[in-house]
């Protein structure tokens, strides 16, 4: 395969549509219907989400992963509130602050190796309760799987919100990759949200095969009182819904979210069992979902992305991240695999 034609690694985010996402999209342009999710379309994607999460849920769609993120927070919590999480988490890294300008929550961060908040973690910030002069902790958030890639199991999930519950704060989890994690445990979606005692979920769509649209679902439905308002003020109401909610309807339907993420993880095992092999590349990490850190020598790196686009994670210990998407193939690791050695005989 000629170098520069195969996919990336740079992030799921960068796939494009899943054909069945596409036409379902598709066949929702056909005529007129009622804006602002009033439209069959959008009543059948949450019935289907019904199906997957429960009955005693509400769901809300909204554009993009950082609103889902943002949003959940702000019914969750009020701004004198905490939210507790880990340092590694993309509330924190790389939502540019929005969580704290558009919440008025203190972003408390707990360091996380793998990426994994612990109760033991989640205590040292469990203090300060009733006193005026501190931040109230109200909201732990967890990333499902983790910004390392990293899962998990439910029991886990079980415990935080143990901890949380008990002390009358929130559990939201972003779930942006949540897919990827449910496929590499063999559970269903149910099993690790609403079985696990997840409060709110922001449901990612766009990482696993949508073109735009993540949801966000309450479990606890007392927090989704006036949170209609809640997302018209925050920009986030789709006047042409149906195509946020038809593709959320195709996602999961006949289990497409699970075929997607199968995909994607099966492709990043496949290349990290190809790594293996070169000496000069040091997995840092569980590959539990779809993606590979790796130490690599700093200068292949600048000729590798020439080739194949991808992010260094840390500079300093010159860590690279490789990400599988639903559509990449075998061909396209094994290319990537060629075009490394090449890479590396030549430095």
């Amino acid at each position: 395969m000629a170098e520069g034609t195969w996919r990336g690694l740079a992030s799921d985010n960068h796939a494009g549509i899943h054909p069945d996402i596409m036409a379902a999209m598709a066949a929702a342009n056909r005529g007129h219907a009622v804006a602002y999710g009033d439209d069959p379309y959008t009543a059948s994607a949450v019935a289907r989400f019904r199906e997957h999460f429960g009955e005693n849920i509400e769901v809300y769609f909204v554009f993009l992963g950082t609103a889902a993120n943002v949003l959940s927070l702000q019914a969750a919590a009020e701004p004198y509130n905490s939210v507790i999480c880990a340092d590694t988490a993309h509330i924190h890294v790389d939502e540019c602050g929005a969580p704290e300008r558009h919440t008025g929550c203190k972003l408390l961060t707990v360091a996380s190796p793998d990426g994994k908040l612990t109760c033991d973690g989640i205590r040292q910030h469990l203090h300060g309760f009733g006193f005026e002069h501190h931040a109230q902790p109200g909201v732990v958030s967890i990333t499902q799987a983790t910004e390392l890639g990293t899962v998990y199991r439910p029991e886990e999930i079980r415990a935080i919100a143990d901890l949380a519950h008990a002390h009358k704060m929130v559990l939201h989890m972003d779930g942006a990759r949540l897919a990827n994690a449910a496929v590499h445990l063999d559970m269903n979606l149910r099993r690790l949200t609403t079985e696990a005692g997840v409060d709110i979920l922001s449901f990612g769509g766009t990482k696993n095969g949508m073109m735009v649209g993540e949801a966000i679902v309450f479990f606890s439905t007392d927090l989704a009182r006036n949170f209609k308002y809640r997302r018209k003020q925050g920009m986030q109401l789709a006047s042409k819904m149906r195509f946020i909610a038809a593709q959320f309807e195709a996602l999961l339907t006949n289990d497409l979210w699970r075929h997607c993420a199968e995909q994607a993880n099966r492709m990043a095992t496949l290349l990290a069992r190809e790594l293996q092999a070169l000496p000069e590349i040091h997995i840092d990490r569980e590959v539990a979902s779809n993606g590979v850190f790796a130490r690599v020598s700093p200068e292949i790196i600048a000729p590798l992305q020439a080739i194949c686009p991808f992010y260094v994670w840390n500079e300093a210990t010159s860590e690279v991240r490789w990400m599988t998407s639903f559509d990449t193939t075998e061909e396209d690791i094994h290319g990537f695999i060629a075009a490394l050695k090449k890479v590396l005989s030549s430095c």
